[in-house]
């Protein structure tokens, strides 16, 4: 009678593991990087963060515009907000008036 001997091989039993690793490691790097993973969220939070200073930004000018509209609207003009506004659409001074050149910021 024959028989067969087989010599035991340790590479059965590393295939469900190295699986799991390599499985593991997959959803591992997407929970950190990925498009809604932890570092993301991050990412989302500082731009935020970004929207909200210049959402304030706007805001603040939206404020400084309505007051500058209400000296117009409240019944009586101001001389000097409508002189300015002219001379500034105009493009046009006194000659003798000294114009002091000011960036805007922006």
């Amino acid at each position: 009678m024959w028989t067969r001997q087989h010599k035991q091989r340790n590479t059965g039993k590393l295939i469900v593991p190295a699986l799991s690793v390599v499985v593991l490691s997959y959803f591992g790097f997407h929970a950190y990087h990925g498009e809604y993973g932890i570092y993301s969220k991050y990412r989302m939070q500082a731009r935020a963060a970004e929207l909200q200073a210049e959402l304030d930004a706007i805001q603040a000018r939206r404020i400084h515009l309505e007051q500058r509209v209400r000296l117009f609207n409240d019944g009586s003009l101001e001389k000097g907000i409508v002189d300015e506004v002219g001379r500034g659409s105009l493009k046009v001074a006194h000659p003798d008036e000294v114009i002091v050149m000011v960036p805007r910021a922006n």
